[in-house]
């Protein structure tokens, strides 16, 4: 999102369909603020869309969401753009999410949701492209470009670095979420997580990695 902001032809937004997802699930019971969340969006998923569909002050129009908070929606309107499914390994993900949930489940991760999506864009000859989050980071230029590609757009350099700081777009999640990124200003070399994994997580993580694996398999 930080990436794409940068371009003067891109509007960008942060997880519009979060309260839809919080108010209709038990996360409200854990994840932090949940009520601010709810109050700070429309939690009615269809308006979401409907906005979303409507939306044209930019050219480019980037939303990012996550998997999960497409819950209970007709997923038709995802035939009108195209789709990237950012994917990352559940062994450094789980690490980093533990630090704001402490009890995540499978419904959580968003790992199966991936695959339901995949399965669902194919059957509708939807276009997607699915990435990594090491592979964007272990060359940001190249995969940005891959990117810009196979969406039809083309590459801005500007997209490669940013400013240390919030964004007005930030949800108002941010304080819990986006610590790294606001101490960013660019992607980060990757760096693969040098702290032991938590014991507590590793059912969950076995759980969690054939459905990566499945995922990486059909890039």
């Amino acid at each position: 999102m930080y990436s794409f902001a940068q371009r003067k032809d891109t509007k960008v937004f942060d997880e519009p369909l979060y309260a839809h997802y919080l108010s209709k699930t038990e996360a409200k019971k854990y994840h932090p603020d949940a009520e601010l969340i709810m109050n700070s969006q429309e939690c009615n998923g269809q308006k979401v869309v409907q906005n979303m569909l409507t939306e044209n002050d930019s050219e480019v129009l980037f939303y990012k969401n996550m998997t999960h908070h497409l819950l209970d929606l007709n997923l038709d309107f995802l035939a009108q753009g195209f789709n990237l499914i950012l994917t990352r390994n559940p062994r450094e993900m789980l690490a980093s999410f533990y630090q704001v949930i402490e009890n995540p489940t499978l419904s959580d991760t968003g790992y199966l949701d991936h695959l339901k999506l995949v399965k669902y864009l194919k059957e509708h000859s939807i276009p997607f492209l699915i990435m990594d989050a090491k592979e964007i980071l272990l060359n940001p230029e190249a995969a940005m470009k891959r990117l810009c590609q196979y969406s039809g757009i083309p590459f801005d350099s500007t997209m490669l670095q940013w400013q240390a700081g919030s964004r007005k777009e930030d949800g108002v999640w941010s304080e819990y979420w986006y610590t790294s990124i606001h101490q960013s200003t660019g992607f980060k070399p990757y760096q693969p997580k040098k702290e032991p994994f938590p014991e507590e997580l590793t059912s969950l993580l076995k759980q969690c990695e054939p459905l990566y694996s499945q995922l990486l398999s059909m890039r």
